[in-house]
């Protein structure tokens, strides 16, 4: 249903509202929003780049309160970034990096909508220009260390740039999707992998905190990817790689919020859905929309 035929209440703030257009990335705010719509070096045919938009639209369905930790997020400041027009390939990427250069100075954390997951490369080393100083945790049914330049290489990519192995927590890999060899790479990297099956036995809280403590041990800066494919596929059905059996929407909105409430953490992306494919009821892209959200919530838990 389109925005323009949603019910109006003036005491019924939605959340689409929050995010005020602003294409200055040197102003500052507690949470700044980015579309980067990259999809032309996925691994297989996507529409990602439909999916910044439609995750925006998502958010008129949604309120601006939380009520399970009474905090309303008209209490912070939200901007809109716009999109990066033309984010693939080299020359694109160059474009997404320039473009963030100066946003972790000036917000508290920067929410970047893909587009497919070849974003987190662009995004990070955009950020930090030493990346050996940082921390990477992924939410991702894959471990993306793929030779070559797609949305199955950023992690190995970011590795050959300087990031340390010892510094990547990766939860929620997936049987029977993933191989040996590229398994024995995150190993000999020295990468902390939390498979999906350990998830079983744990909650997210507290892998959530194994991951912050590793990946920012030492007061690191944290860079949090949440693919959306880490999900179960009746979840994420417009996540194409995401497989029956993934963790839940809940567990995933719980990793959304741990990671903005962490002051060390200052980027998340959320990667890997195709909005052209979503059910009719748009339940992959409201995720999306609900990821925004919490992220959002944990960064006005916040204490500076």
């Amino acid at each position: 249903m389109a925005e323009s035929k949603l019910s109006h209440d003036p005491q019924w703030t939605r959340a689409n509202t929050l995010f005020v257009p602003d294409s200055n990335p040197s102003g500052s705010c507690d949470v700044a929003l980015i579309g980067i719509p990259a999809h032309e070096s996925s691994l297989s045919p996507t529409s990602a780049d439909q999916t910044p938009i439609a995750i925006r639209n998502a958010l008129a369905r949604y309120s601006t309160y939380s009520s399970a930790r009474d905090i309303d997020l008209r209490e912070i400041t939200l901007r809109d970034l716009g999109d990066i027009e033309s984010p693939d390939h080299e020359a694109g990427e160059q474009k997404v990096a320039r473009a963030v250069v100066n946003v972790r100075s000036q917000n508290k954390l920067l929410i970047a909508l893909g587009g497919d997951n070849s974003i987190t490369y662009s995004v990070a080393s955009g950020l930090w220009p030493d990346l050996s100083k940082i921390g990477l945790i992924t939410l991702d049914a894959h471990h993306d260390l793929r030779d070559g330049v797609s949305n199955g290489s950023p992690v190995w990519r970011l590795i050959q740039k300087g990031l340390q192995g010892k510094n990547i927590v990766q939860i929620g890999l997936s049987d029977f999707a993933n191989s040996r060899e590229y398994a024995a790479r995150a190993k000999d990297e020295g990468v902390h992998v939390i498979t999906r099956d350990a998830l079983r036995s744990r909650s997210m809280a507290d892998v959530m905190a194994q991951a912050l403590e590793i990946a920012g041990a030492n007061g690191q800066e944290i860079y949090v990817d949440l693919d959306v494919d880490v999900c179960d596929r009746s979840v994420a059905p417009a996540c194409p790689a995401s497989v029956p059996g993934g963790i839940s929407a809940d567990e995933l909105r719980q990793a959304a919020f741990l990671s903005g409430a962490d002051k060390r953490v200052r980027a998340i992306d959320i990667t890997e859905i195709d909005a052209a494919l979503d059910t009719p009821d748009q339940r992959t892209i409201r995720l999306g929309a609900l990821l925004v959200l919490e992220a959002a919530c944990g960064v006005a838990t916040r204490r500076s």
